[in-house]
């Protein structure tokens, strides 16, 4: 209002009161219009409002009453905190409602908008093209820093430097070479055990020598794992515990593993061990042992190609034998290249970071994981071994890389919902998710806030208190839970879609995007494209269809099986996912359905049952459940496997009492479920004839250890139908539609 009037009228309209007095202005009309005036110049208006003397205003002071002066006091420190805190969303490397582009004369396909062209990524340093050599980079910038750690219980971690783990890798692939083998990529090495130091030295020293690792894991099974080793042709494996070897050499008695000539042991085994392989003609041998042979031959390594072999990882799929899916150098260094490209400048994994590996290094999602770290001289820190210690590990570590996947994501949501267990805990918990979550979407991530010293300080801590990054893969995860972890542990977390066919990843969350419901963009080592699904009316022309990848982290095919890889990979070289995906309109990939697994009904209807149990889910007194169908019958059934920890307290509520067991038989709680399944099913928008018409209850959980859910924790359909034939025919007989 000052800014107009004249010198003169200033001192007309401007009345200073002396100390003592209140500041006031008086103002009056002014005849004169503001454009004839002179703006007024700052130290012209300081002087109006000059201060008192030091003297009187410290005499001002003292007649404030304390409660004032620790107002002001409060204030100001308020003030300052949240200049010191205020939120700042991190800033995304692309526009994030065009998180994809499409690629000219590619039928549809999508690209990263980080690419400069068309061309997708096959690395992002120009020196690492191997996993050799990124190995090698690490040795560098790490300054021959920690590298592999691991630890005996209530102890704290013990380190193996950058230069150890070199040493002894070159150790074990000279070992190698002397024991006979070659240095070529068309020699496999076996290795079959839990993740720890040995595993990384082991896959390393084959990468040093060209030589190609086949990984086994328990949950494969017996039968399983026979297949691969006469598959693989491996001559020799390298074992964790005494246990592994004893049941290997067993295939040979049996003359199923006739080709198993050498069994390598980690761990302390007694003499017995040792006489049994002899008498079946394998040679025994201790981890230690191997070591001090290949420091006695010391041989120069030879370093693979970028089109060599590094990993035949087999995949245990639903139905049939494991396949073993080839993949290379360029493959692998490819997807963990295009996983930093995304990342740059914002999670710049570096020698301070610090890895807690325990998802199994037989998958190809903790592989690529850890080779990001091992390229950069991070930190791999091993769990025990006992995943119910996993958490006294983490306390341990501290952690600020922590790869998990749903099923943890969900254990520990869970955990969290059930210790609130009052109303006032319970609401205090969703208030400040929800504020925080109003924080994501504005894209900011952080764990300084006011709810994070208040609530999430103890979630967070119990990860170690250190975990910056965090990332999700390997199976489907609930909006609801990650959402709420994403606010909870105040880390950058992103989720990622792919499977081993494609080194693990082909699609990854953008930075600064922190809405979930989708899989993120295409990563720029992959082209994405949907194809039409007729019989399941999912066209492309709609952004609907079958998941189709191509690019330099697509596999090479299946281990002597061409007609398997002819399935998967097309005469254009697209991977087919056998996933049903939507575009959404940023530019992101939703996966809404699945192909495989689908069937007719009697009418002709095509069903596709994972999209049905994934609606299903949702009903909260419903654990697990299997939708049924076959062509000679009109409708669907379920085998039901309801939530121990919630259906007492649900079925309460409607009037029904008993034990886990007795609700389960009761007609009335199956009625209930049924019905409150069949609610969700029509909110969720199933057409009739995708809603199931009877259900069984069922009290043990489907699991890899019945032989119900593969490793991976996909249904094993064929073997669910076996396993409940007698329910599904009972429930056919009985149910008049």
């Amino acid at each position: 209002m000052l800014a107009g009037l004249g010198r003169q009228e200033e001192q007309e309209h401007l009345e200073y009161q002396p100390p003592g007095s209140k500041l006031h202005l008086k103002t009056r009309k002014l005849s004169l219009g503001w454009h004839r005036h002179r703006t007024m110049q700052a130290h012209e208006l300081f002087q109006y409002f000059r201060l008192p003397e030091l003297a009187d205003f410290r005499q001002y002071v003292r007649t404030l009453p304390t409660n004032t002066l620790m107002g002001f006091g409060a204030f100001a420190a308020l003030t300052t905190f949240w200049y010191a805190t205020r939120p700042k969303a991190l800033k995304p490397p692309c526009d994030l409602s065009l998180q994809s582009v499409e690629v000219a004369g590619s039928d549809g396909a999508r690209r990263s908008p980080l690419l400069a062209s068309d061309e997708p990524l096959e690395c992002f340093y120009d020196d690492v093209r191997t996993l050799y050599e990124g190995f090698q980079r690490g040795i560098h910038v790490s300054n021959n820093g920690p590298c592999l750690g691991s630890r005996k219980p209530d102890q704290p971690y013990e380190w193996l430097s950058y230069k150890q783990v070199e040493d002894l890798l070159e150790c074990v692939g000279s070992a190698l070479l002397q024991k006979g083998f070659r240095a070529a990529p068309d020699q496999f090495i076996g290795i079959f055990a839990q993740n720890r130091p040995e595993w990384v030295i082991i896959e390393q020293g084959c990468f040093a020598y060209s030589m190609v690792i086949v990984p086994l894991y328990d949950s494969l099974g017996s039968e399983a794992i026979t297949y691969i080793v006469n598959k693989a042709e491996l001559s020799v494996i390298f074992v964790d515990k005494p246990e592994k070897a004893n049941m290997l050499l067993e295939g040979v008695e049996n003359k199923l593993t006739p080709g198993l000539k050498i069994i390598v042991v980690m761990d302390s085994y007694g003499s017995s061990l040792l006489e049994r392989g002899k008498k079946c003609g394998v040679e025994v041998i201790s981890m230690k042992a191997m070591e001090d042979l290949g420091r006695a031959n010391r041989r120069k390594p030879k370093p693979p190609a970028p089109d060599d072999l590094a990993v035949v990882c087999f995949t245990s799929g639903t139905t049939g034998n494991p396949k073993g899916a080839m993949l290379t150098h360029r493959n692998i260094v490819s997807d963990f290249s295009a996983f930093v490209k995304v990342t740059e400048n914002i999670v710049n994994p570096s020698p301070d970071d610090v890895l807690i590996s325990f998802l199994p290094l037989a998958h190809m999602f903790e592989t690529v994981v850890e080779c990001v770290m091992l390229c950069h001289g991070a930190k791999i820190g091993f769990f025990q071994g006992d995943i119910r210690l996993l958490m006294d590990d983490l306390k341990a570590l501290q952690p600020t890389i922590f790869p998990v996947v749903p099923r943890l994501l969900n254990r520990m949501f869970d955990r969290i919902f059930g210790q609130a267990n009052t109303t006032l805990k319970r609401w205090l918990l969703d208030f400040a998710s929800k504020r925080k979550e109003a924080e994501l979407r504005s894209g900011i991530i952080r764990n300084n806030s006011l709810w994070d010293k208040l609530i999430f300080r103890k979630i967070q801590s119990s990860l170690g208190g250190k975990v910056r990054l965090m990332v999700t893969g390997a199976a489907p995860v609930s909006a609801t839970v990650l959402t709420f972890l994403r606010a909870a542990l105040g880390c950058q977390f992103y989720e990622g879609y792919g499977q081993t066919e494609c080194s693990a990843g082909c699609s990854l969350s953008m930075p600064g995007d922190w809405t979930a419901g989708h899989v993120g963009a295409p990563m720029p080592c992959s082209w994405i494209k949907l194809v039409d699904v007729e019989e399941m009316n999912y066209l492309a022309a709609k952004g609907e269809g079958e998941v189709c990848v191509k690019g330099p982290n697509v596999f090479q095919g299946y281990l002597k099986d061409p007609a398997k890889t002819a399935e998967a990979l097309d005469k254009d070289g697209w991977l087919h996912t056998g996933d049903i995906g939507k575009w959404l309109p940023n530019g992101t990939l939703k996966i809404i359905d699945r192909k495989k697994h689908i069937f007719k009904l009697a009418q002709g209807e095509y069903i596709a049952p994972e999209k049905i149990e994934n609606i299903y889910q949702r009903s909260e007194p419903v654990a697990q459940v299997f939708v049924h169908g076959e062509s000679l019958q009109a409708f669907l059934i379920a085998i039901v496997v309801p939530d121990i920890e919630t259906l007492g307290l649900w079925a309460r509520k409607r009037g029904l009492e008993g034990s886990f067991e007795e609700l389960c038989r009761n007609k009335d709680v199956r009625k209930a479920i049924l019905e409150d399944m069949v609610r969700i099913g029509k909110e969720s928008g199933l057409k009739t004839f995708e809603q199931v018409k009877g259900i069984y209850l069922c009290t043990e959980l489907f699991s890899v250890e019945n032989g119900l859910l593969t490793p991976t924790m996909k249904a094993k359909r064929p073997e669910l139908r076996n396993y409940f034939r007698s329910q599904i025919d009972e429930l056919y007989s009985t149910i008049k539609v």
